[in-house]
């Protein structure tokens, strides 16, 4: 990888959290993502997801790290650092 191939991947580290969302006409609950912050650090994600995974309305929380090619925009594969709670399925990511 050259210097200039590396400049062109950028990290992004990212909490998000979910809320479930009421039955519709179906009847099955499911999870709708409730907020989203971004860090410059691994850590600082976990630290919130754990700290919002315990919020009253908050069912599940994940902390996870993207790279981003900023040369194409193209994003990779979100890589978890932790799953908290009522999350949805890898699948549905």
């Amino acid at each position: 990888m050259t210097k200039s191939d590396h400049n062109s991947e950028k990290v992004h580290y990212i909490c998000q959290t979910y809320v479930e969302h009421k039955p519709g006409r179906d009847g099955q609950t499911s999870l709708k993502i409730a907020k989203q912050f971004e860090y410059t650090s691994a850590s600082e994600a976990q630290n919130r997801a754990e700290r919002e995974a315990q919020s009253e309305d908050c069912v599940g929380a994940d902390a996870y790290m993207v790279r981003e090619d900023q040369n194409s925009g193209e994003v990779g594969m979100p890589s978890f650092l932790v799953r908290l709670g009522i999350v949805p399925e890898f699948d549905d990511f």
